[in-house]
């Protein structure tokens, strides 16, 4: 039950966060009293400083980066530069803001149900959250609350005291920089790097550990050597000062080297924001990373207390999130249907992409992985430039590595590394999802010639594996 707090509204469900925790309303929720609380732009991450205008920034990019390319096609191509302000105009003002206003006007005036908070919630007891609208502080009980409050950057303490950007702002620049630093060498980081360097600004990376140290070793080594050459790179060293002078940022790394750029990009990872809503206070646990601990059907520590999205999944990625939220509101509505039919979250085969240049996807174990857990493991690097489609690329760089079970035939991981990426390995994530047979599947299909899916249907026949003959 709620604490008992007096003054305060009561609501059948209260959701916090109007990211993938907008998407909950479905008609299901109709005939119930529901509160909203967000207190930035409705949308999340996602749609405001994450996946979505990242991508349509990568778009402009990559029709930048490619007249760097061009010429080993036999085509001259010159680029001129970048309108910034275009570009900002065409995300923000066109799109991802209308959308976010949008999704926000609907919820306040298109449904009567549902009511509004535009600030900041915590939790001061059992179902009790402190949060408020237009400046006026309000205290909200229900019977069930679902946490949907994100992440937000991790800023290390060498930056206080200094300019400095995260996604959450950096698309948004009045100016494109001449000089940028970043910090971090995960999906974001390379993302933006890729961005600010295709559009022409001078671009270092500095990181303690090589980039995208996830992904698969023969992915990331090459990767790693690519981007060595394309910007300039500080790999395994750290900051140990900034100071901020009229130049812009100068950070003091370990090895004493002194690295200035007009401006500073940190991505150094994300935080789940347990602690701005003082989960503890309402009996919600939390893993040492400040996750919020949820079992199995997306419920936390707390009686009729929920969580999805990157708050509390192992997994900070938007399909991730949107697939967690169809899981807990149908797990919600089950639970006051008074039955047990609940699914899980939904973790298997999760598969991601960093849009960077050159694109990476993986989904599914290294080859490390497959042969740590004891697999009888198989593994194929397939170049792109094997095929004929790769051939048309001039492709150097491209590559897939499938990781299977030799004695079952079963596909273990898939990593992709060159042009569509994203999109080739969605054929392997359906192999994993339906738990076929890599023996059968090669000859099973059509494989379109000369179709850059080609390189996949000899990556699979290059395993050590027995095959069906027709």
């Amino acid at each position: 039950m709620p604490s008992s707090v007096t003054n305060a509204t009561h609501y059948d469900l209260i959701i916090v966060g109007a990211g993938s925790g907008n998407s909950i309303l479905t008609p299901d929720f109709d005939d119930k009293n529901v509160a909203l609380v967000e207190k930035g732009a409705f949308g999340g991450t996602c749609l405001n400083v994450g996946c979505i205008p990242t991508k349509m920034y990568v778009l402009a990019a990559e029709h930048a980066f490619a007249a760097r390319e061009a010429g080993k096609l036999g085509v001259d191509l010159e680029y001129n530069g970048a309108d910034w302000a275009a570009i900002r105009e065409r995300v923000f003002d066109n799109r991802i803001d209308l959308i976010a206003k949008g999704g926000e006007d609907y919820r306040r005036n298109g449904c009567p149900n549902v009511t509004v908070y535009d600030m900041e919630a915590s939790f001061v007891g059992p179902k009790t959250l402190k949060t408020g609208r237009a400046g006026e502080e309000e205290t909200i009980t229900a019977d069930t609350i679902i946490l949907a409050a994100g992440a937000r950057p991790f800023i290390p303490e060498w930056a206080e005291g200094i300019e400095y950007h995260t996604n959450e702002d950096i698309m948004r620049l009045d100016e494109q920089p001449k000089s940028l630093t970043i910090v971090g060498g995960g999906f974001i980081a390379m993302e933006f790097a890729h961005v600010f360097d295709a559009l022409g600004t001078e671009v270092t990376v500095i990181n303690r550990s090589p980039l995208l140290r996830a992904v698969d070793e023969d992915l990331r080594e090459p990767f790693n050597d690519i981007a060595s050459k394309r910007y300039t790179t500080h790999i395994g060293r750290t900051v140990k000062t900034a100071t901020q002078g009229d130049d812009g940022v100068t950070l003091t790394l370990d090895d004493d080297t002194t690295v200035t750029s007009e401006t500073l990009l940190i991505a150094t990872g994300r935080v789940p924001n347990s602690d701005t809503l003082n989960v503890a206070a309402g009996g919600v646990e939390i893993h040492p990373d400040g996750r919020v601990k949820v079992d199995k059907f997306g419920r936390t520590t707390a009686d009729d207390v929920w969580s999805l999205g990157d708050l509390s999944s192992p997994y900070m990625l938007k399909h991730v999130a949107n697939a967690e939220t169809r899981a807990v509101t149908h797990n919600v509505l089950a639970t006051w249907g008074g039955t047990d039919d609940l699914v899980p979250m939904p973790h298997d085969h999760v598969p991601s992409a960093v849009f960077t240049h050159p694109q990476i996807a993986t989904v599914g174990m290294t080859e490390q992985q497959a042969r740590d857990a004891g697999h009888d493991v198989t593994a194929k690097v397939q170049n792109y430039g094997d095929v004929a489609y790769g051939w048309g690329l001039e492709d150097s760089t491209g590559i897939v590595k499938l990781v299977a079970d030799r004695s079952t035939g079963k596909l273990l991981g898939a990593h992709y590394m060159g042009p569509q990426a994203s999109t080739l390995i969605h054929q392997m994530i359906t192999v994993m999802a339906y738990d076929l047979d890599l023996r059968d599947f090669p000859r099973s299909q059509y494989w379109i010639h000369p179709a850059l899916a080609e390189v996949t249907e000899n990556a699979i026949l290059g395993l050590d594996l027995t095959f069906k003959e027709v």
